[in-house]
C-alpha cells in the first residue's frame, strides 16, 4: 500500500511511545509512560493496525540483537564502585528484598500458575526493559507464547504496583525523619538538596581516571565511540558462546571493567546521540511481542501477573525488614528503596524529590529530606534494575 510502508510504521511506532509519555504527565507519572503504550499498541494491534507494525519498521532487528548487548554495556559504565561502597547498606537490603521477592516467587508462584510463567515473569517484576526483553526473547525462542507475552504484561504493569507503595513508605519515613530534625535530635542538618541530587547522580572514580585503555580524547568522535562499544559488545557476546555464562552478563561486566580502563566513557552511549533510539528499537522489540497476544490470552494472564507481583511485593518486604532490622535501617526506607526495582530510574529520582518537597515545610527541612532519602533511592535503582535483574535474567532465560 502507498500510503502504509516501513516510514510509515516507522512514525506510527513513536506516535504510540509519545502519547503514553503525554498521558503518563496528565496523572504526574503515577501511570507508568510504558503502561499506556502498551495498552494503545494492544489496543491497535487488535482493531486498525498490522501486528507487523515493529517488523514493519525495521526497528524489530535492531531491537533484538544489536540494541540489547549496546544498551548493556552502557549500563556497565554506569557502575560506580565509590558510590556501592558508601552506600553498602542499602546495597545488600536491595539484594536481600530481591532475594525473597525471588524466593516467594519459585516457591508458592507454581502453587497458582504454571512453573514457565514465573520463570518468565520473576525478572522483569525484578527489574527492567533489559531483563524483560531477555526473557522476551527467550520465551519465543521455547515457543512459549504466552510466556513471552507475560514477561511485557509484567514490565508494563509492575510499576503501577510501585509508586503506590513507594509513595506511602517514602511519607512515612520523611515523617519519621522530620520528627526527630524538628525536636533537634539531629546534629547533621543535610545539604543544599541540588547537591545532593548532583552527588548521588555522579559517578566519583570514573570520569577522574585515566585509564590505561583510555583513547585520546581527538579521537572520541561520536563514530568512534560507538565503535568502542560495539568492540567490548562483541567481546561480551563471544565469552556468552564460549562459557556458561549469559552474555548479557558478560556484557555487563565488559562494560564495567572496559569503563575503569578507560577504554569507555561513563554513560558512554549518551556522548554518541544514539542510546534514546536503541532504546526505542528496544522498546517496540518488546512491544511487538504483544501482537501474538489476543483477548482470551490476556484475560487469562491477567490473575497471574496480580498473584505473581503480590507473592513478589511479599516476598521482598518480609526479608528487607529482617536485614534491615540487622543493618539498623527504617523498615520504611528499607522497603522503598527494594521497591525501586518495579520502576527504576528516573522515577525513583522524580519521586523521591517530590515527596521530600511536599512533606518539608521549609528548605532547610526540604534540604535534609533529600539528604537521608535521595541517595539511598537512586543506589536502590541501580542496584535493583541495572545490575540485578540482568543477572537474574541471564540465569532465568536457561530454565525453560
Amino acid at each position: 500500500m502507498l500510503m502504509y510502508n516501513f516510514v510509515s510504521a516507522f512514525a506510527a511506532c513513536l506516535v504510540i511511545i509519545l502519547l503514553g509519555e503525554v498521558l503518563s504527565k496528565f496523572t504526574k507519572g503515577w501511570v507508568p509512560s510504558v503502561f499506556i503504550s502498551a495498552v494503545l499498541i494492544l489496543i491497535a494491534f487488535w482493531t486498525f493496525l498490522p501486528k507487523t507494525l515493529v517488523a514493519d519498521s525495521k526497528l524489530l532487528p535492531l531491537g533484538s540483537s544489536v540494541a540489547i548487548f549496546l544498551l548493556i554495556t552502557h549500563m556497565g559504565t554506569l557502575f560506580s564502585l565509590e558510590r556501592l561502597l558508601q552506600q553498602w547498606k542499602t546495597v545488600v537490603i536491595c539484594i536481600a528484598g530481591l532475594a525473597g521477592l525471588v524466593g516467594l516467587c519459585w516457591f508458592v508462584g507454581p502453587l497458582f500458575m504454571d512453573r514457565t510463567l514465573v520463570i518468565a515473569g520473576i525478572p522483569p517484576l525484578a527489574g527492567g526493559i533489559v531483563a524483560t526483553t531477555m526473557m522476551q526473547k527467550a520465551a519465543l525462542d521455547a515457543g512459549l507464547a504466552a510466556a513471552a507475552v507475560f514477561a511485557i504484561v509484567m514490565y508494563c504493569v509492575q510499576g503501577c504496583a510501585g509508586y503506590p507503595l513507594t509513595a506511602v513508605c517514602l511519607k512515612l519515613e520523611a515523617r519519621r525523619q522530620l520528627a526527630a530534625f524538628r525536636a533537634g535530635k539531629v546534629e547533621d542538618k543535610g545539604e543544599d538538596a541540588r547537591k545532593v541530587m548532583a552527588d548521588a547522580l555522579a559517578m566519583p572514580g570514573n570520569e577522574s581516571k585515566q585509564g590505561v585503555l583510555a583513547t585520546p580524547k581527538a579521537w572520541n568522535t561520536p563514530y568512534f565511540v560507538l565503535l568502542k562499544v560495539s568492540l567490548v559488545a562483541w567481546l561480551a557476546f563471544v565469552l556468552g558462546v564460549l562459557t556458561p555464562v549469559n552474555g548479557a552478563i558478560w556484557a555487563l561486566v565488559c562494560g564495567v571493567v572496559f569503563c575503569r580502563l578507560g577504554f569507555l566513557e561513563p554513560n558512554v552511549l549518551s556522548r554518541t546521540g544514539s542510546k534514546d533510539f536503541l532504546f526505542l528499537a528496544l522498546i517496540m522489540f518488546v512491544y511487538s511481542g504483544l501482537g501474538d497476544s489476543n483477548p482470551e490470552m490476556m484475560a487469562k494472564l491477567i490473575c497471574p501477573m496480580v498473584l505473581l507481583i503480590i507473592i513478589g511485593v511479599v516476598g521482598m518486604a518480609v526479608v528487607a525488614a529482617i536485614v534491615g532490622r540487622f543493618l539498623k535501617i527504617s523498615p520504611y526506607l528499607g522497603f522503598a528503596t527494594c521497591l525501586t526495582a518495579l520502576y527504576g530510574f528516573p522515577f525513583d529520582a522524580i519521586m523521591t524529590e517530590r515527596i521530600c518537597q511536599e512533606e518539608g515545610a521549609d528548605k532547610a527541612e526540604v534540604d535534609f529530606l533529600m539528604s537521608r532519602l535521595f541517595p539511598p533511592m537512586i543506589v536502590g535503582g541501580f542496584v535493583t534494575v541495572t545490575i540485578t535483574s540482568v543477572i537474574l535474567a541471564g540465569f532465568f532465560v536457561k530454565l525453560f
